[in-house]
């Protein structure tokens, strides 16, 4: 049914679907294209159906009618009109006629409802079976993208984007109690919304996996208590399991997969929250996020604007590649238009097109202004900064971003590499942006657990040199700005883990990966993982053989864990680390939506000493000073008494570290004073020994008069801080002799 009740809107048109009290104005990009029809779809009374009206598996069994309203246009690539008595809850979709010449990367094909760009809501699923697919495929998804265009209506068969008045949201403005917490007291804690609270035996049942969960007191308690001040979300964008997952009975657990970017995946919403629709949907999340703020907890998100669920040209045909495939997506330049790849999934947005640009920033406004969160962790960031040259940190998305208004204040996050040529940029994005630091990652992980795995066949291992740059805030990377120095060691987002590699647990337990429920053969996942075993792979029972290495292995999470927490920089934990949390050495679990990615809340009793530990770790970082740098150490007396420098390095004779000893591999233990600036007169020393056999180490620093231990690998519980008290072994003074064990770590503190 075609309806001419559309004008053109008397102002600039604002893309997506805006509800006014006369109805809604609506405006889509679509450069290409010859015309664009507005599809509406209203809900059809019982006993009044007619043939044509979509009833099909995707989007429910109640039929819908649908009506189409002409747009005006193009003006500067935009269509756009008024429809009047049109409000909030309307299903709609765009049908967009244009050329279908796939060799020069046009692709419009009416016959395909188009998912709205600007959506705030999105109902019904995705179906992955021919009809959604712009040319014609066989029952097995085979066919040549660049041939006939395919004419089946995939009305029924997409998911319909909804009309949502931000004006009529209830609850609290989430973005009106945002923590704003400093970037030297920020701990991060990267989370799935499902697999966080999935087995959570304290939230109800009807909040387990929802946004609700994340927000239920016994979440909240558990993550300060932790000592964590940001929550990092995995994506939270709708999102669509690719079809060789679906083929398999999978799904993309992780999020990367975009099919929204302004509408929260509604999957997470309680039931009460998709029974109501996406008004309720994101008031849920508002009310979650309004929540956390409360408790002083900061919400990230994990965004992915580099790419789309669409895939490669041979992948569906959904919302972007119908409406304006030349413009959205970056080609090679070549005849036929083959689309250019350096995210690894098929197709990358072209951020060398205002359009794209717009539309992230659009977004990014959106999530940051109506959701209230805190900030943003960009995914594949290099993808974002690339021009026609390559990568570039003045590049017109990156200038926006951290100059944005909206943005301001709020931490945003880059992990700084694609799989495009020169796609390595870590320490080149500009400030105020923070990066993930992988270099900390490897270096942490050869130091404690490869070297050693290493040295146990009699093998040589890396420097400690690399390990001191790390612990130090690796200057190397983040100091190379204009001015120099400017961003501090807090642009360095420090981890060792990640949603995406080893647990930590599986770090110390597995040195190569298990992937083969991810169905590809094993093929999947790194292999650079620099983990040991200590000797036997997987899991051990303590009545079984190679029981006695398990001590060993706790105490590797433990230097693991601590060197996290204790370097200077921002740590970022995964969700259940520090409840010892497996995957069975499967290191690469995006399709893995079970007891494989979900975190256990029952743990056993050394994960509870585990636990434990990680909280005494934390509240020593966050009571001492000398634990938080916000500036680079210069080994100078910067604003220190007694000409005391900053940061010292000695040897484990007590001596300072010379040059000899940075590039001698064999030196494995190392001792690092770190000093805090007047007026708070704190100093802690970290003395690390990554030796195979136990080390005598004489104390350092002349400037501290008596030395209190505060940690030690070696402790199962920080309640073995008191036998070390009864012993007299927890005080000390410069000069004193101590001995270390074999992989052990410890932090003493001014007293």
């Amino acid at each position: 049914m075609h309806v001419t009740m559309s004008t053109s809107l008397r102002r600039p048109a604002r893309l997506g679907v805006h509800v006014t009290d006369a109805g809604i104005e609506v405006a889509v990009l679509a450069s290409h294209a010859r015309a664009v029809d507005l599809c509406l779809f209203d809900e059809v009374e019982p006993g009044t159906e007619r043939p044509g009206d979509v009833l099909e598996p995707a989007n429910g069994t109640t039929p819908f009618r649908e009506r189409r309203v002409h747009l005006s246009g193009p003006v500067h690539g935009v269509f756009s009109g008024f429809v009047p008595a049109v409000g909030p809850g309307q299903r709609y979709g765009f049908r967009v006629h244009g050329p279908w010449e796939p060799s020069a990367g046009l692709r419009h094909n009416p016959a395909k409802l188009l998912v709205d760009p600007y959506a705030r809501g999105l109902l019904g699923e995705l179906d992955h079976g021919p009809h959604t697919y712009g040319h014609v495929v066989d029952d097995d998804l085979l066919g040549d993208p660049d041939g006939t265009a395919d004419d089946r209506d995939s009305a029924g068969h997409v998911p319909h984007s909804v009309v949502v008045d931000t004006r009529d949201l209830t609850g609290p403005d989430p973005a009106g109690n945002r923590p704003y917490t400093p970037w030297e007291r920020t701990v991060v804690y990267e989370a799935h919304v499902k697999g966080l609270t999935t087995l959570a035996p304290l939230v109800p049942p009807e909040l387990r996996g929802t946004y609700a969960g994340l927000a239920h007191r016994s979440v909240v308690d558990h993550l300060l208590g932790l000592g964590v001040t940001a929550v990092e979300l995995l994506p939270v964008h709708a999102f669509a399991s690719e079809p060789h997952l679906v083929a398999k009975g999978l799904t993309n657990y992780w999020g990367y997969s975009t099919l929204g970017f302004f509408a929260p995946h509604a999957a997470y919403a309680t039931q009460a929250a998709r029974d109501a629709g996406p008004a309720a949907v994101l008031d849920e999340l508002r009310a979650t996020v309004h929540a956390l703020h409360e408790a002083g907890l900061e919400v990230l998100l994990d965004v992915v604007y580099n790419h789309t669920c669409e895939g490669g040209a041979p992948g569906q045909h959904v919302s972007w590649r119908g409406l304006d495939n030349p413009l959205y997506y970056a080609h090679d330049g070549g005849v036929p238009a083959t689309l250019a790849d350096v995210t690894g999934t098929g197709n990358t947005l072209d951020f060398r097109r205002s359009e794209v640009i717009r539309m992230t920033m659009d977004s990014l406004r959106y999530w940051a202004d109506v959701v209230g969160v805190d900030g943003f962790r960009f995914d594949l960031a290099v993808t974002l900064g690339r021009g026609p040259r390559g990568f570039m940190p003045d590049h017109p998305f990156l200038v926006a971003l951290t100059t944005d208004p909206h943005l301001h204040g709020l931490k945003l996050v880059a992990e700084p590499w694609d799989v495009g040529p020169g796609g390595w940029r870590t320490g080149q994005f500009p400030p105020p942006m923070a990066e993930w630091n992988d270099r900390f990652r490897n270096a942490v992980r050869s130091f404690w657990l490869a070297d050693p795995g290493r040295a146990s066949h009699g093998l040589p291992g890396h420097r400690v040199r690399d390990l001191a740059t790390r612990l130090a805030g690796s200057v190397d990377l983040f100091g190379h700005s204009e001015p120099p120095l400017v961003r501090g060691p807090v642009a360095s987002i420090n981890y060792v883990t990640a949603h995406d590699g080893f647990t930590l647990a599986d770090l110390v337990a597995y040195e190569h990966k298990h992937n083969l429920a991810n169905g590809e053969q094993n093929r999947d996942g790194t292999d650079d993982n620099r983990s040991w075993n200590h000797g036997l792979e997987g899991p051990i029972r303590f009545d079984s053989v190679g029981a006695d290495i398990a001590p060993l292995r706790r105490r590797s999470i433990r230097n693991v864990f601590a060197t996290l927490v204790l370097a200077a920089g921002t740590p970022m934990i995964t969700a259940g680390d520090e409840m010892g949390r497996t995957q069975r050495g499967n290191n690469n679990a995006y399709c893995q939506d079970d007891e494989t990615s979900w975190v256990r809340w029952d743990p056993t009793p050394w994960r509870k000493d585990l636990l434990a530990t990680a909280k005494l770790l934390m509240r020593l970082r966050r009571e001492r000073p000398a634990l938080r740098a916000t500036r680079f150490y210069t080994g100078r007396p910067v604003g220190l008494p007694d000409g005391r420098p900053d940061l010292a390095w000695y040897a484990a004779d007590g001596t300072a570290f010379d040059h000899d000893r940075w590039h001698d591999p064999s030196v494995r233990t190392l001792q690092m004073v770190r000093a805090a600036p007047a007026p708070d007169d704190d100093v802690a020393l970290l003395v690390v020994n990554g030796a195979l056999d136990a080390v005598e180490v004489t104390l350092a620093d002349d400037y501290v008069a008596r030395w209190r231990l505060a940690w030690d690998s070696v402790w199962e519980h920080p309640r073995e801080q008191r036998t070390a008290a009864i012993s007299g072994a927890l005080h000390a003074v410069p000069g004193d002799r101590v001995v270390l064990e074999p992989l052990s770590m410890r932090l003493y503190v001014s007293s």
